[in-house]
Parts: C-alpha cells; structure tokens; sequence
C-alpha cells in the first residue's frame, strides 16, 4: 500500500470498489490499486459486456470517467491508466534569452510583459517578469 502512495497510484475511493473481482482475498486484486480498478473496470464492460453506467460505478468511478479512461487507454495502452503527472505540462516560457532581455531592461512587470510580447512574441505575466528580474 504504501508504495501505491508514494507513486501516486491510490484509488481516491477503494471502500466504493463494489465489483466481484476484488471480492476474493487472494490480495492480487486490490481495490486501492487505481491502475488495477481502471484496467479492471474496463475489462468488465468490453470483456463481460456490463454497461459502461453499471461498470463505472462498481469501480468507484464516474460514467464521464469511464470515458476518459477508455480513450486513454485506447491512445496509450497501459501507461494511460497511470494518472497523467501534475505540474507544468508545456515548456518553459522564459527562455535565456528573454531572462536576459528582462534583467537588463528596465521598467515595471506589465510594461517588460508587453514588450516581450512584441519582440520574442511571447506572453508572459508581469509576476513572472517580476519574478525573473529578481
């Protein structure tokens, strides 16, 4: 257990994980494993033919999720059922050119945004600009 935490692989919800499968106590089913109950929920409703509705909701998840965990599954296979990592999804807006620009000009955060804006053609905050002159 203490492993699927510290990967982030708890299921939110494991007291609502009411499908059979995880009935037995063999221990290899475990309804704490988010990735386990995500493979199993759809396994239930492709391979047993149980509604999409009836499948969700005996794993602990919604029928929108049922959804969203199909279609990444289907782009990703099983990497798909491992939540996407948090955090900074895109690169670094502040390349060192523009940190450059920044710390070597002079003028308020909204005014140094603005004129990022129009000469690297990037969009930035006046914090963010605030806080790379700093």
């Amino acid at each position: 257990m203490r492993a699927l935490e510290q990967a982030g692989l708890l299921h939110s919800r494991p007291s609502a994980v009411t499908a059979a499968v995880f009935d037995h106590e063999s221990g290899f089913f475990l309804p704490a494993d988010k990735v386990q109950v995500k493979y199993e929920m759809l396994r239930a409703h492709v391979v047993d033919g149980i509604s999409v509705s009836t499948a969700a909701a005996q794993h602990g998840f919604s029928r929108a999720s049922f959804y969203l965990v199909a279609a990444a599954f289907d782009a990703s296979g099983m990497f798909g059922l491992v939540d996407e990592r948090r955090g900074r999804r895109g690169p670094l807006r502040l390349t060192p050119e523009i940190v450059a620009f920044l710390q070597s000009a002079e003028g308020s955060g909204a005014t140094l945004a603005d004129e990022v804006e129009t000469r690297f053609g990037v969009r930035l905050h006046r914090r963010t600009v605030e806080r790379a002159r700093s």
